[in-house]
């Protein structure tokens, strides 16, 4: 699957009607953006089953801002529509299919249990 473009519109029906979603938040100006693109797609054609988005910050600054994007590229992972990943900083080939492999095996509900326990407390 090719990498799909998001905006602020398409943000929570992209993240809420797909199980796993990576999305990268980049610019234009950005030189590391521009390094990291080629690797997010190739990867977004090895893993049909993962939604690959973009979301251009200098485009969207008002989804950037509510997702608090500080530097970028930063790359989000969503999975059935939880936050489980997210850093600022270009990411090798190897680096990134390791994410994807990690967030394809997470324990969900694990994950939805620690985030109530956290909530509780």
């Amino acid at each position: 699957m090719a990498t799909i473009d998001i905006s602020e519109k398409t943000f929570n029906d992209t993240i809420s009607g797909n199980d796993i979603v990576l999305v990268d938040f980049w610019a234009a100006w950005c030189g590391p953006c521009r390094m990291f693109a080629p690797t997010f797609n190739k990867a977004s054609e090895a893993h049909p089953d993962v939604v690959f988005a973009k979301v251009d910050t200098e485009a969207d600054p008002g989804l950037s801002a509510a997702a608090r994007i500080t530097s970028i590229p930063t790359l989000m992972a969503f999975r059935e529509g939880i936050l489980v990943f997210s850093q600022p900083g270009a990411m090798n080939a190897t680096g990134l299919e390791e994410l994807i492999t990690a967030v394809k095996e997470l324990d969900m509900t694990d994950v939805r249990a620690q985030l109530a326990a956290a909530a509780a407390s």
